[in-house]
């Protein structure tokens, strides 16, 4: 859960709701599925980020100028696991009723574990039902590997440690094992407010504080 929770941290972060400072403002999730892993983190997330960007935030939907719709891609974790080594082995009984087996030897072995989010977020002025604001779709991912060496281990690292640890204890970074993650030049790290074309005179002001705006005089 903290690689998920960290992952929705990172992509609403990137979210820039400044353009919504000073303006009523209604979340919508009803577009963002029930089953949606930590759906309530991130709606809470969201809210957060909302105010704290000088939002002014309505649970009133007809009482707003404007409505923000979430909605979310993915929201999960993804795992693989890699051997050198033989894996455990069961066999048959030797004594009859007590089973025997080979335990795990591992030479080297490695555990990658990734939490992802995928939102994306947008704005329409309610009474207009006009879009005037969104973002690019927002990927973020979290990160957690464990590693054994010569049977020993987990030397565990990643985005959610501060450092590598071995058995709950931080140690320094050992190159093969850096908690550093690289850079994944596929991923979003940016969020560009779009121009969505002529807006009513109404929308002026919004227009003036935002540069990602559009609006006509």
């Amino acid at each position: 859960m903290l690689l998920v929770s960290q992952a929705i941290d990172r992509a609403v972060e990137e979210v820039n709701f400044s353009a919504l400072a000073n303006r009523t403002v209604f979340l919508d999730v009803t577009y963002l599925d029930a089953s949606t892993v930590d759906r309530g983190y991130l709606v809470s997330s969201v809210r957060h980020h909302l105010a704290a960007s000088g939002a002014l935030l309505n649970d009133d939907k007809k009482a707003v100028e404007f409505v923000v719709e979430l909605r979310a891609g993915t929201i999960g974790t993804d795992r693989s696991t890699m051997l050198i080594g033989t894996p455990a082995i069961s066999m048959p009984a030797i004594v009859p009723g007590v089973p025997s087996s080979i335990p795990e030897i591992a030479l080297y072995k490695r555990n990658d574990q990734k939490g992802v989010a995928k939102i994306g977020v947008f704005a329409y002025h309610r009474a207009t039902g006009r879009g005037i604001w969104q973002t690019d779709t927002i990927q973020e991912v979290s990160t957690l590997k464990d590693r054994w060496v010569l049977g020993s281990g987990p030397y565990s690292s990643g985005s959610i440690r501060k450092s590598t640890q071995f058995a709950g204890h931080e140690i320094p970074d050992i190159p093969l094992i850096s908690s550093t993650p690289p850079e994944d030049p596929n991923l979003l790290h940016a969020t560009m407010i779009s121009e969505l074309g002529p807006q009513p005179a109404t929308l002026g002001l919004i227009g003036g504080m935002h540069a990602g705006v559009a609006a006509t005089k």
